[in-house]
Parts: structure tokens; C-alpha cells; sequence
């Protein structure tokens, strides 16, 4: 399976010829090459995770692909057809198994309110936490794309989520609220998580991908 990332949360998993889309959203480029695209995860309502603008290409080049998201998505993708899912929903989707985690999205301020958020398990093998330090318990993580930046991220929180998922593999991404040496600083400090058990860490820029 390979992963590759886009600017911010965006990802694109590929198993075999088929393709699964994750969080295209408002900092992410438009996204090519979807001839083999069998479904779309959006972890949750924030437009940095998705567009109306991205979702209208992405079923442009795909009609009829199918769009998983909890429900606040749904709310607010009206006229979209979501799929909703919850923590503990579990779906085969092409050659993709889907695990679903966390149920809501890290506080960012008490003005601001709490949206629901889902974190995924991709064939057993990549997590990805969408907006939240949500803790896939009993899996052996592989791989983590671990939070780097956000408003709602301190550094030393995202260092233990880190250590307490343990991957032995992992990326930062949700980063294009970084600058360059932010973004560098942060990546050091997650690759020192990773290192404690043992895993590695990778620095993925836009474009770069990971088979897992």
C-alpha cells in the first residue's frame, strides 16, 4: 500500500488500482489522476479537510464515488451524499478495510464548539487521527500521519500522543499552518518520539509518498 501526501491533511492511499482519497481540503491543491478512486474519508466538518470546490472536482472525474464522513459533514455537505460513519464502524471499500476511531475533534478554544471527528485505520496497517490525539487501542500501529501544526496543537501534547501510539513508522502532516522553521522544529521533536520505541520517522514534503 502507498501513501502520499498533498499540502496540509490531504492524502492519497493507493492498494493495488484502487485509489482512496482523505481530507482534501481548503489548503490543498486540486488533486489529479482519480480514474481509480473508490471512496473519499473526511474526518471532519472543518473546511481545511474539505471544500465543496474539491469535492465537486473529485466527482467530476469520479461520479458516484462514495463519500464517508460523520454526521456534522453531512450537516454541512447538504446536497452531498455522505455516507456517515462513527468510531467503532468498520467498511470494505474497494480493496480498503476502513476502521473508524475517536468520535471528537481536540478543543481549540471554549468560544469555539467541539465537532465530531473520526480517525481511520487503513487496511490495518495506516492511521491517520484526523484532527484529534484519538488512540486506536489494541492495534499495532505501522504507520502514523501524525498532527504536526494546528490551533488547537501544542507541541509537547502532539510528542506524547506519539509516544503513547507507538508506530513504527510515521510523517508529520497537517502543517500548512507552519512556517519553514516551525515546520522543521516540529518534525525533530516528533522524530524524537518516534525513535524512543524504536520506530522511524520520515519527512514527507507535498507530492512524496511511503509504501507501508
Amino acid at each position: 500500500m502507498r501513501v502520499t501526501k498533498f499540502e496540509h491533511a490531504a492524502l492519497r492511499i493507493e492498494q493495488g488500482a484502487d485509489v482512496l482519497l482523505v481530507d482534501p481540503g481548503s489548503f490543498t491543491s486540486p488533486l489529479s489522476d482519480l480514474s481509480a478512486l473508490v471512496g473519499v474519508v473526511i474526518t471532519h466538518e472543518h473546511p481545511d479537510h474539505w471544500t465543496p470546490e474539491h469535492l465537486d472536482r473529485i466527482l467530476r472525474a469520479a461520479p458516484g464515488t462514495p463519500i464517508y464522513a460523520p454526521s456534522g459533514v453531512a450537516r454541512a455537505a447538504d446536497g452531498y451524499d455522505i455516507t456517515v460513519v462513527a468510531p467503532g464502524d468498520v467498511l470494505e471499500v474497494g480493496a480498503f478495510t476502513l476502521r473508524f476511531f475517536g468520535g471528537t475533534h481536540e478543543v481549540i478554544h471554549s468560544s469555539l464548539p467541539v465537532v465530531e471527528n473520526v480517525g481511520v485505520l487503513v487496511n490495518d496497517a495506516f492511521y491517520y487521527p484526523g484532527d484529534s490525539y484519538a488512540i486506536p487501542e489494541g492495534i499495532d500501529v505501522g504507520t502514523l500521519a501524525a498532527p504536526l501544526g494546528a490551533p488547537w496543537l501544542k507541541i509537547g501534547e502532539a510528542m506524547d500522543y506519539v509516544l503513547a501510539v507507538k508506530p513504527r513508522r510515521a510523517f508529520g502532516t497537517h502543517d500548512m499552518t507552519l512556517s519553514v522553521a516551525g515546520k522543521t522544529m516540529h518534525r525533530q521533536r516528533l522524530q524524537w518520539a518516534t525513535e524512543q520505541d524504536g520506530g522511524e520517522f520520515f519527512t514527507l514534503e507535498p507530492g512524496d509518498s511511503l509504501d507501508v
